[in-house]
């Protein structure tokens, strides 16, 4: 499958991947309504968010440079070849 390029179906797709998000963390939160699994689902969505930043942001433009990151598995990937 190559890259997606049109640019409304780049928009869907972000929309899309809103959408089941907050339908998810609103499917965990009616399942236990409480101020407690509020806050935690926020900071989990904070947490994941700023990883994906530092996985494209700054490993890209303070650690190195030269690699460009396509997408969290060539992420690993980039780890997983400078341990050896």
């Amino acid at each position: 499958m190559g890259d997606l390029k049109n640019p409304r179906l780049i928009y869907l797709k972000g929309w899309l991947f809103l959408l089941a998000g907050i339908v998810a963390a609103g499917l965990v939160w009616c399942e236990r309504p409480t101020l407690k699994v509020a806050m935690l689902l926020a900071i989990s969505v904070w947490c994941f968010c700023r990883f994906y930043y530092f996985t494209f942001y700054v490993i890209e433009h303070y650690v190195d440079p030269e690699f460009k990151f396509a997408g969290l598995w060539d992420f690993v990937k980039y780890l997983l070849r400078k341990r050896h």
